[in-house]
C-alpha cells in the first residue's frame, strides 16, 4: 500500500470512530422501552442510559485531549477503542440500572479518548495540505450524521429482529477490528512530559452531570424546587471551580489562554450553538415520527435517511469548494441560518400531518445548514491552534460540541414538556410540545448564526493550490 492510500485508509478508520460515537448516542433511543422492561429501570431514571454517555462522553474531552498531546494519538485511540469494547459488554450483559448506567458511562468514557485522538491523527495525516485537510474534514464531519442515523434505523432492526443487547455487542468486533488496522495505519508521535489534572477532569464532568440533571428534572420538581435551584446552582459551582482549577495550574487540562487565539474561542462557541441546536431537533423528529405519526422504528429511521443522504452529499461535494472559494465564515453563517430556517418550518408540524408535507421539506433545509455550518466552524477550531496542541483543540472542539448537545437536549426536553409532550397518546398535545422544542432549536441556530457574523474573522484559505487559482484566474478572465 502506498503512502498517500495507507493516508486515505487511515482517514476511513478515523471517520468510522466519527460514526460510531455518535451511533452509540443514538442507537439506544428505539430500545429503551425494552431496555426498562428487562433491567428494571423506573421512567424518570430511564434517561439516564442516555445521559450516562453524552455526560462522561462530553465532561472528559478535555481529559482525552490532555492524554492525547501526552502519550499519543495513536496510544489513546486504540485504548478508547478497548475501553469501547469491554463497556459495551457489560452494557449487553447488565441486569440492573446501576451496572447499565455504568456501562453506559464506561462507553462514554472510550469515545472520550477516541474522539480528540482521530482529530489530532486526522490533523498529523493531512495537516499539510490545506486543499486535502479541507476534503478530509468533509468526509469525517459526514460520519456524524450519518451515525446519528444509522443508530435510530439500526437500533430499529437490531431490536426488533435480534435484541436489545446487540445494540451494544455490535461494538465489540467493530472496535477488534480498528484496533488492528490502527497498529498499521495511524501515525505515531513521541510521547511528551506532563501531569494529568484528574480534579479539573472531575469538576468538569460533575458539573455538567449536576446541570443537566437540574434541567431535565426541573419539568416534574418544578423550576422554583431544592432539586432544581441545589442541582443547577451545585453544578455551575463546579464549572466556575473548573475554571478556577485551569487558571491556578500550571499544566491545567485546558489551557485558558488559547481561547485568545485568534477565530478558536468564537468557532467552539459556533460549535456548542450547533449541537445545542442540531442534537434536539434530531432527538425530537424521531418521537414526532414515532409517537405522532405512529411510525414503527425500522420506518422511523428510513424516514431520516434522505437528511442523512443530504448532509453527506452536501459536505463532502460542496462545503469544501465553499470554504475554498469564500473561506469559512460565509459558509458557517449561511448554514446556521438555514438550519434556524429548517427548524421554523418544522415548528409548524401537525398532529394529523404526514411525512411529506410536515417533515421531509423542513429536514432537508435543516440538514442543508448543518452541511455548510459543521465543517467550517471544526476545522477553524481545530486549525487555529498551535501544532503541539492540536489534541487540546480537538478536546476542547468535541467538547463545546457535546457539552451544547446535552444542555440543548435538556433545556428543549424541559420546554417539550412543559407544553404538553408528557401526555403520552394525547396527540395534540405531544404536537405542541415538540413544535415548542423545534421552536427553541430554531432561536438557538439564529443566535448560532449571530455569533458566527459577529465574532468569525473573515479569513480566506491560507494558498490556494496551483490548478485552484489557475481555475478562478480562468473564470476572472
Amino acid at each position: 500500500m502506498t503512502r498517500s492510500s495507507r493516508r486515505w485508509a487511515a482517514l476511513a478508520v478515523i471517520a468510522l470512530a466519527q460514526f460510531m460515537v455518535i451511533m452509540d448516542t443514538s442507537i439506544i433511543g428505539v430500545a429503551l422501552p425494552q431496555i426498562q422492561g428487562d433491567v428494571g429501570f423506573s421512567p424518570d431514571s430511564l434517561s439516564w442510559v442516555f445521559n450516562a454517555y453524552v455526560i462522561a462522553f462530553g465532561g472528559l474531552l478535555l481529559l482525552g485531549g490532555r492524554l492525547t498531546d501526552l502519550f499519543g494519538a495513536r496510544r489513546l485511540f486504540i485504548t478508547g477503542w478497548a475501553v469501547l469494547a469491554a463497556a459495551s459488554l457489560v452494557a449487553g450483559l447488565a441486569g440492573s440500572p446501576g451496572v447499565e448506567i455504568a456501562a453506559r458511562a464506561g462507553q462514554g468514557v472510550g469515545a472520550a479518548l477516541i474522539a480528540p485522538a482521530a482529530l489530532t491523527l486526522l490533523m498529523m495525516l493531512f495537516g499539510s495540505d490545506p486543499k486535502e485537510l479541507t476534503k478530509a474534514f468533509a468526509i469525517y464531519g459526514a460520519a456524524a450524521p450519518a451515525g446519528g442515523t444509522a443508530g435510530v434505523f439500526l437500533g430499529g432492526v437490531l431490536t426488533e429482529w435480534a435484541s436489545w443487547p446487540w445494540i451494544f455487542y455490535i461494538n465489540i468486533p467493530i472496535a477488534l477490528g480498528v484496533v488492528v488496522a490502527s497498529a498499521s495505519l495511524m501515525p505515531t508521535a513521541p510521547a511528551r512530559r506532563g501531569s494529568v489534572d484528574l480534579l479539573g477532569a472531575a469538576s468538569a464532568t460533575a458539573g455538567l452531570a449536576l446541570t443537566v440533571f437540574g434541567i431535565v428534572r426541573a419539568p416534574q420538581a418544578g423550576w422554583g424546587s431544592q432539586v432544581t435551584l441545589f442541582s443547577i446552582a451545585g453544578g455551575v459551582a463546579l464549572l466556575v471551580a473548573f475554571v478556577a482549577i485551569q487558571a491556578s495550574r500550571r499544566q491545567p487540562l485546558m489551557r485558558l489562554a488559547i481561547l485568545r487565539t485568534p477565530n478558536l474561542a468564537a468557532a467552539n462557541l459556533a460549535q456548542l450553538l450547533l449541537g445545542a441546536a442540531w442534537i434536539p431537533m434530531w432527538f425530537f423528529l424521531n418521537l414526532y415520527l414515532q409517537q405522532v405519526l405512529g411510525y414503527g422504528a425500522f420506518a422511523s429511521g428510513a424516514a431520516l435517511l434522505p437528511m442523512t443522504v443530504t448532509i453527506m452529499v452536501l459536505m463532502v461535494a460542496v462545503a469544501p469548494r465553499l470554504i475554498a472559494r469564500l473561506g469559512p465564515k460565509a459558509p458557517a453563517v449561511a448554514g446556521m441560518i438555514l438550519l434556524s430556517a429548517g427548524m421554523l418550518l418544522l415548528s409548524f408540524i401537525r398532529s394529523d400531518g404526514n411525512f411529506v408535507v410536515d417533515v421531509l421539506p423542513a429536514s432537508l433545509i435543516a440538514a442543508a445548514g448543518m452541511s455548510l455550518a459543521f465543517i467550517p466552524t471544526l476545522g477553524t477550531a481545530i486549525s487555529a491552534a498551535r501544532p503541539e496542541e492540536g489534541g487540546l483543540a480537538s478536546g476542547i472542539v468535541n467538547t463545546a460540541y457535546q457539552v451544547g448537545s446535552a444542555l440543548g437536549l435538556a433545556v428543549m426536553t424541559a420546554i417539550a414538556t412543559t407544553n404538553g409532550a408528557d401526555q403520552l397518546g394525547k396527540l395534540p398535545s405531544l404536537t405542541d410540545g415538540y413544535s415548542a422544542a423545534f421552536l427553541g432549536a430554531a432561536a438557538v441556530a439564529a443566535i448560532g448564526a449571530l455569533v458566527a457574523t459577529a465574532l468569525l474573522r473573515t479569513a480566506r484559505p491560507a494558498q490556494a493550490p496551483a490548478d485552484e487559482t489557475q481555475d478562478q484566474q480562468a473564470l476572472a478572465a
